[in-house]
Protein backbone atom coordinates (compact mmCIF):
# COMPACT_ATOMS: atom_id res chain seq x y z
CA UNK A 1 0.00 0.00 0.00
CA UNK A 2 0.95 3.27 -0.95
CA UNK A 3 -0.17 5.10 2.07
CA UNK A 4 -2.38 8.10 2.68
CA UNK A 5 -1.02 10.47 0.69
CA UNK A 6 -3.22 10.86 -2.46
CA UNK A 7 0.19 11.67 -4.26
CA UNK A 8 2.16 8.53 -3.29
CA UNK A 9 -1.03 6.82 -4.61
CA UNK A 10 -0.93 8.60 -7.96
CA UNK A 11 2.57 8.16 -7.94
CA UNK A 12 3.01 4.40 -7.41
CA UNK A 13 0.22 3.88 -10.09
CA UNK A 14 2.14 6.49 -12.50
CA UNK A 15 4.62 4.43 -11.80
CA UNK A 16 3.50 0.98 -13.35
CA UNK A 17 1.52 3.12 -15.79
CA UNK A 18 5.32 4.45 -17.53
CA UNK A 19 6.89 1.06 -17.14
CA UNK A 20 3.71 -0.56 -19.37
CA UNK A 21 4.47 2.47 -21.60
CA UNK A 22 8.47 2.12 -21.74
CA UNK A 23 8.01 -1.27 -22.83
CA UNK A 24 5.75 -0.44 -25.47
CA UNK A 25 7.56 2.37 -26.96
CA UNK A 26 10.79 0.44 -27.18
CA UNK A 27 9.15 -2.59 -29.00
CA UNK A 28 7.84 0.15 -31.27
CA UNK A 29 11.69 1.66 -31.97
CA UNK A 30 12.87 -1.61 -32.58
CA UNK A 31 10.52 -3.17 -34.92
CA UNK A 32 10.81 0.70 -36.88
CA UNK A 33 14.71 0.48 -36.62
CA UNK A 34 14.28 -3.35 -38.13
CA UNK A 35 11.61 -2.23 -40.87
CA UNK A 36 13.36 1.12 -42.28
CA UNK A 37 16.61 -0.90 -42.20
CA UNK A 38 15.02 -3.51 -44.91
CA UNK A 39 13.72 -1.21 -47.30
CA UNK A 40 13.60 2.18 -47.64
CA UNK A 41 13.61 4.74 -44.44
CA UNK A 42 11.09 7.00 -46.21
CA UNK A 43 7.99 5.29 -44.99
CA UNK A 44 5.68 6.48 -48.36
CA UNK A 45 7.74 3.67 -49.91
CA UNK A 46 8.30 1.38 -47.29
CA UNK A 47 4.83 -0.53 -46.96
CA UNK A 48 5.95 -2.00 -43.59
CA UNK A 49 7.62 0.96 -42.11
CA UNK A 50 4.68 2.46 -42.75
CA UNK A 51 2.41 0.30 -40.91
CA UNK A 52 4.48 -0.28 -38.00
CA UNK A 53 4.38 3.91 -37.87
CA UNK A 54 0.90 3.99 -37.64
CA UNK A 55 0.95 1.54 -35.05
CA UNK A 56 3.61 3.41 -32.87
CA UNK A 57 1.28 6.95 -33.58
CA UNK A 58 -2.26 4.72 -32.90
CA UNK A 59 -0.05 4.46 -28.82
CA UNK A 60 0.79 7.66 -29.29
CA UNK A 61 4.59 7.50 -29.17
CA UNK A 62 6.55 11.14 -29.73
CA UNK A 63 6.84 11.70 -33.20
CA UNK A 64 10.26 12.52 -31.86
CA UNK A 65 10.70 8.47 -30.59
CA UNK A 66 9.83 7.55 -34.14
CA UNK A 67 12.23 9.86 -36.33
CA UNK A 68 14.96 8.83 -33.91
CA UNK A 69 14.61 5.20 -34.77
CA UNK A 70 14.22 5.96 -38.43
CA UNK A 71 17.86 7.94 -38.32
CA UNK A 72 18.97 4.80 -36.28
CA UNK A 73 18.64 2.52 -39.14
CA UNK A 74 19.79 5.14 -41.28
CA UNK A 75 23.20 5.58 -39.45
CA UNK A 76 23.17 2.09 -38.68
CA UNK A 77 24.47 2.56 -35.32
CA UNK A 78 23.31 0.97 -31.97
CA UNK A 79 22.30 -2.84 -31.81
CA UNK A 80 21.68 -5.24 -34.76
CA UNK A 81 18.48 -6.45 -34.67
CA UNK A 82 17.46 -9.54 -37.10
CA UNK A 83 14.04 -11.44 -37.97
CA UNK A 84 14.40 -15.44 -37.35
CA UNK A 85 12.05 -17.40 -38.11
CA UNK A 86 10.89 -20.99 -36.42
CA UNK A 87 8.40 -23.52 -37.53
CA UNK A 88 6.63 -26.74 -35.61
CA UNK A 89 3.62 -28.26 -34.21
CA UNK A 90 1.54 -27.25 -31.59
CA UNK A 91 -0.74 -28.92 -29.36
CA UNK A 92 -2.83 -31.75 -31.97
CA UNK A 93 -0.29 -31.34 -34.76
CA UNK A 94 -1.51 -27.55 -35.37
CA UNK A 95 1.67 -26.06 -38.20
CA UNK A 96 2.88 -22.93 -36.56
CA UNK A 97 5.10 -20.31 -37.95
CA UNK A 98 7.09 -17.85 -35.53
CA UNK A 99 8.79 -14.74 -36.75
CA UNK A 100 10.86 -12.92 -34.43
CA UNK A 101 13.39 -10.36 -33.99
CA UNK A 102 16.29 -11.05 -31.74
CA UNK A 103 19.47 -9.58 -31.24
CA UNK A 104 20.68 -13.02 -30.04
CA UNK A 105 19.96 -16.05 -32.06
CA UNK A 106 20.46 -18.43 -29.68
CA UNK A 107 18.40 -17.24 -26.63
CA UNK A 108 15.46 -16.65 -28.95
CA UNK A 109 15.85 -20.43 -30.30
CA UNK A 110 15.84 -21.76 -26.54
CA UNK A 111 12.79 -19.38 -25.91
CA UNK A 112 10.70 -20.61 -28.17
CA UNK A 113 12.01 -24.37 -28.45
CA UNK A 114 11.06 -23.36 -24.80
CA UNK A 115 7.31 -22.23 -25.39
CA UNK A 116 6.38 -25.17 -28.04
CA UNK A 117 7.50 -27.73 -25.16
CA UNK A 118 5.42 -26.50 -21.92
CA UNK A 119 2.63 -26.35 -24.68
CA UNK A 120 2.37 -29.43 -26.06
CA UNK A 121 4.22 -28.68 -29.08
CA UNK A 122 7.42 -29.52 -30.76
CA UNK A 123 9.61 -27.12 -32.88
CA UNK A 124 10.75 -28.15 -36.39
CA UNK A 125 13.17 -28.21 -38.97
CA UNK A 126 13.32 -24.95 -41.65
CA UNK A 127 10.79 -26.10 -43.46
CA UNK A 128 8.75 -28.26 -42.03
CA UNK A 129 5.30 -26.63 -41.90
CA UNK A 130 6.42 -23.12 -44.09
CA UNK A 131 5.06 -25.40 -47.69
CA UNK A 132 1.40 -25.03 -46.03
CA UNK A 133 1.46 -21.54 -45.75
CA UNK A 134 1.02 -18.67 -48.20
CA UNK A 135 2.78 -14.95 -47.91
CA UNK A 136 0.40 -12.77 -48.88
CA UNK A 137 -0.42 -8.84 -49.07
CA UNK A 138 -3.57 -7.06 -48.06
CA UNK A 139 -4.87 -3.53 -48.49
CA UNK A 140 -7.92 -2.11 -47.40
CA UNK A 141 -9.48 0.95 -49.08
CA UNK A 142 -12.53 2.58 -48.04
CA UNK A 143 -15.80 2.32 -49.89
CA UNK A 144 -15.47 6.05 -50.69
CA UNK A 145 -11.78 5.28 -52.86
CA UNK A 146 -13.94 4.72 -56.09
CA UNK A 147 -16.69 2.17 -57.04
CA UNK A 148 -16.34 -1.84 -57.30
CA UNK A 149 -15.29 -2.46 -61.30
CA UNK A 150 -12.77 1.26 -60.98
CA UNK A 151 -10.96 -0.46 -58.08
CA UNK A 152 -10.87 -3.71 -59.67
CA UNK A 153 -9.36 -2.55 -62.94
CA UNK A 154 -6.46 -0.76 -61.49
CA UNK A 155 -5.48 -3.12 -58.59
CA UNK A 156 -5.56 -5.81 -60.82
CA UNK A 157 -3.35 -3.16 -63.80
CA UNK A 158 -1.21 -2.82 -60.68
CA UNK A 159 -0.57 -6.89 -59.81
CA UNK A 160 -3.09 -7.51 -57.29
CA UNK A 161 -4.27 -11.58 -57.35
CA UNK A 162 -8.05 -11.27 -55.82
CA UNK A 163 -9.82 -8.22 -55.00
CA UNK A 164 -13.35 -8.21 -52.96
CA UNK A 165 -15.67 -5.31 -52.75
CA UNK A 166 -18.18 -4.46 -50.25
CA UNK A 167 -20.58 -1.70 -48.12
CA UNK A 168 -17.44 -1.40 -46.00
CA UNK A 169 -14.88 -0.91 -48.63
CA UNK A 170 -12.53 -2.76 -50.53
CA UNK A 171 -9.88 -5.26 -49.77
CA UNK A 172 -7.34 -6.41 -52.39
CA UNK A 173 -4.85 -9.08 -51.92
CA UNK A 174 -1.25 -9.62 -53.62
CA UNK A 175 1.90 -11.39 -53.38
CA UNK A 176 4.02 -9.84 -50.45
CA UNK A 177 6.53 -8.18 -52.72
CA UNK A 178 4.24 -6.59 -54.71
CA UNK A 179 2.54 -4.86 -52.26
CA UNK A 180 3.83 -1.70 -53.05
CA UNK A 181 3.19 -1.28 -56.44
CA UNK A 182 -0.53 -2.55 -55.37
CA UNK A 183 -1.38 -0.35 -52.36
Amino acid sequence: MAGHSKWANIQHRKGRQDAVRAKLFSKLSKEITVAAKMGDPDPEKNPRLRLVVKQAKQQSMPNDNIDRAIKKAIGGEGEDYEEVRYEGYGPNGVAVIVEAMTDNRNRTASNVRSTFTKNGGNLGETGSVGFMFERKGEVTYPAEAGDADTVMMAAIEAGAEDVESGEDGHTIWCADTDLNDVS
